[in-house]
């Protein structure tokens, strides 16, 4: 960890393990360091980094106003796989916040990340450690799939426990509105909260829709995305897995190498756990197909439903 912290006050860049996902960090302060994460990942420049701290006073120092309710959301879920968007301080590089003047701000729980945030000795600016687009990684090995000798370090936690990008919540506004949806809901928030929470409206919607707006820019860019196409199925869980077995029949008998997705509608623990290595699994194998079940959009299961239709381009197929 001691190494890890001073290459990042050196202006390297070091993989690292969180409970969601493993983040690609550097010095949230140092903008050249961030900018050379952009460049490794190929990441849209106006696409802000969510940036890590290790404890309430590392936030603090973040934003010129802790207000009540961001307390309230930090004792509930923090240290835990939430991310606050609040005002951030001038000081805050713009390559790190995408242009804006709010800045994402994650405390993990996973204890391997905090320990390396706390050696770094400052913020820790980090999207996911994947080339833009491609699915997220959720092991070291993903991470040196994508970046073995372009990036210096790469801290092997194992892993990752839920294996889903953090939910990400505005708080700058009246209202708190949740940008991305994450392992943390919507209900999990107004039951323990007590507070109405709603929604961005393009959460329900899909790219080419006019009315498509997201306000957090990333979620504007494809996202977790295999080289192979991929279908989901949709609609009564009988008629969607004899669905799945005729195509997947039907390809294979053209001589197609097809993988199947299928995750019990009760399992939305797992399936959050396990949807990106099965993506990053069907690019290892190079298949030529997906086919995937779609899950319950309630709860966690709506979560997973959004990285799963971005994965495979709102391709669906009712049955």
């Amino acid at each position: 960890m001691q190494t890890a912290g001073r290459i990042v006050r050196e202006g390297g860049l070091v993989a690292f393990p969180t409970e969601t996902v493993y983040g690609l960090g550097a010095d949230a302060f140092d903008a050249e360091a961030v900018a050379r994460i952009y460049d490794v990942k190929g990441r849209p420049a106006d696409n802000p980094s969510i940036v890590h701290v290790a404890d309430m006073d590392a936030f603090r120092e973040l934003t010129p106003n802790v207000t009540p309710l961001m307390e309230r959301f930090a004792e509930a879920f923090w240290p835990g796989p939430l991310t606050m968007v609040v005002r951030g301080i001038p000081e805050i590089p713009q390559v790190t916040t995408g242009g804006l003047d709010t800045v994402g701000v994650r405390m993990p729980s996973n204890k391997d990340a905090r320990a390396f945030i706390k050696a770094a000795a400052t913020p820790i600016a980090a999207p996911s450690a994947n080339l833009s687009g491609s699915p997220s990684p959720t092991s070291a090995e993903h991470v040196l799939d994508d970046f073995d000798g372009r990036i210096d370090a790469v801290i092997d936690g194992g892993r990752c426990a839920i294996g889903i990008e953090s939910t990400v919540v505005d708080l700058t506004g009246d209202v708190p509105m949740i940008l991305r949806p994450g392992f943390i809901t919507r209900e999990d928030m107004e039951e323990q909260l007590g507070v109405k929470v709603i929604l961005d409206p393009a959460l329900n919607k899909k790219p080419g829709d006019g009315d498509f707006h997201p306000k957090a820019p990333g979620m504007k860019y494809k996202h977790y995305a295999p080289k192979a196409p991929m279908i989901i199925f949709e609609g009564e869980r009988e008629d969607v897995l004899k669905a799945i077995e005729d195509e997947k029949t039907s390809r294979e008998l053209e001589g197609e190498n097809v993988q199947v997705i299928v995750f019990d509608e009760d399992q939305e623990l797992l399936a959050a756990k396990e949807l990106f290595a099965e993506l990053r699994r069907a690019d290892k194998e190079k298949v030529d197909m997906i086919l995937a079940a779609a899950l319950p959009q309630k709860g966690v299961g709506f979560s997973i439903m959004n990285r799963m239709l971005k994965s495979a381009g709102f391709n669906i197929r009712k049955v």
